[in-house]
């Protein structure tokens, strides 16, 4: 399972993997029962963790990265009911946080998440574009550069 497919689901409870899309919804497998179901897109929003980004002191970072410290981490997850404890674990696993902006709510909620992704065995790790990917885009906005100066030259001639 990759961690690209991860989703999460207003209104629903835990995660789920994505396993398929339409257009008025999308196919759903909940990491913790194996259940799946379809979720239609009126009813609910459906964030991929791997574009979730956390509050900091300085600038936002993805939610991959506060996993990630977690994983490293010799630190025991605590009780995700303590917001004490919680509140206290994620100033010994990564400092900064911004605890103002971030609440409580959302602290407990991506202990809940870690436990999920590690039961699970996701690798937490984000997607990249292949290289091949990268080099038809720049390729696209070379076109696009080459069209529009095409187009100031024709119309600076037509104005001599």
């Amino acid at each position: 399972m990759e961690y690209g497919k991860i989703i999460s689901v207003t209104g629903l409870g835990g995660l789920f993997e994505l396993v398929g899309s339409k257009k008025d919804g999308a196919i759903v497998r909940s990491l913790d029962d194996k259940s799946t179901k379809f979720v239609a897109s009126r009813v609910h929003n459906f964030s991929h963790l791997e574009s979730i980004e956390v509050y900091t002191q300085s600038d936002n970072v993805n939610l991959a990265e506060v996993f990630q410290a977690m994983e490293k981490s010799s630190e025991t997850l605590p009780d995700e009911k303590d917001a004490g404890a919680v509140k206290e674990y994620y100033q010994q696993v990564f400092p900064q946080l911004d605890f103002e902006r971030v609440y409580a709510s959302d602290m407990k909620k991506m202990i809940k998440w870690y436990k999920a992704i590690k039961a699970n065995n996701v690798e937490i790790k984000l997607s990249e574009a292949s290289p091949d990917d990268q080099t038809d885009q720049s390729a696209d906005n070379d076109d696009v550069t080459v069209e529009q100066e095409t187009k100031v030259e024709e119309a600076q001639e037509g104005h001599s």
